[in-house]
């Protein structure tokens, strides 16, 4: 069995998850952020053809959390859904994994900056911010302590003999924390980009992900990528 990594936020602990999700034990609650659900048909009505699967493929990950961890609650942090007309791309099977989803458990849909206005009939709550105990879960990082947001998608370089991996990662410095996006067909930010490093006040911690575990990782090894030497890599979200 992997030893488990937990991140001391908010006078509680939570368990991030080589998915990209975060567990808080203390409120039985699953924090996952940026599913982009559709992206792939989005991108397909603009010419350019990607395989279809993003959809069903990201639904699995959420699937086998909410087994995993049988949750009271889940809040997606925002860009669900990769645009508006997302819902109307929606197969008919995965309207029905939503929706098992959203009844299982009390499930907030966090507005994001492509889904301003989650589709009401996939169940859920439909909510800007929320805020529980010294918690406050956003889309876009705002600054305030006890934030934990997405939007990001932070992505930590990590370097050594030569060669170097790249992965989703979580970045905190205790008051506010980033978390990585879980869509299986989203880019990612380096973690050293300013668009990241100026959401802290301090040098942050980052918790990179790895196919079975979570660990922090060494600033030291921390890389920027190719197209990043300027420092700032170019990549919007």
């Amino acid at each position: 069995m992997n030893e488990q990594t937990f991140i001391w936020f908010g006078g509680d602990m939570f368990q991030p998850t080589p998915e990209g999700a975060l567990w808080w034990d203390a409120q039985k609650t699953l924090i996952v952020s940026d599913l982009h659900l559709e992206k792939g048909s989005s991108y397909a009505r603009r010419g350019q053809l990607l395989p279809p699967y993003d959809t069903g493929a990201t639904l699995g990950i959420v699937e086998r959390l909410t087994a995993q961890f049988r949750p009271e609650r889940v809040i997606s942090l925002g860009d669900s859904f990769h645009d508006a007309s997302s819902e109307e791309r929606l197969a008919a099977c995965d309207v029905a994994r939503i929706r098992r989803l959203t009844d299982s458990c009390e499930w907030f849909w966090v507005e994001g900056n492509h889904d301003p206005d989650p589709p009401a009939h996939l169940g859920g709550t439909g909510i800007n911010t929320l805020r529980i105990g010294e918690c406050v879960f956003r889309h876009e990082p705002a600054g305030e302590r006890g934030e934990i947001a997405g939007h990001l998608h932070p992505v930590a370089r990590i370097g050594g003999r030569g060669r170097s991996v790249r992965r989703k990662c979580f970045v905190t410095d205790g008051e506010q924390m980033i978390m990585p996006s879980l869509g299986t067909l989203t880019g990612g930010l380096n973690v050293l980009d300013e668009a990241v490093t100026a959401c802290f006040a301090q040098s942050p911690s980052i918790f990179v992900t790895s196919t079975q575990s979570v660990y922090f990782a060494d600033a030291r090894t921390l890389r920027r990528d190719v197209s990043d030497r300027g420092g700032n890599s170019g990549w919007r979200l």
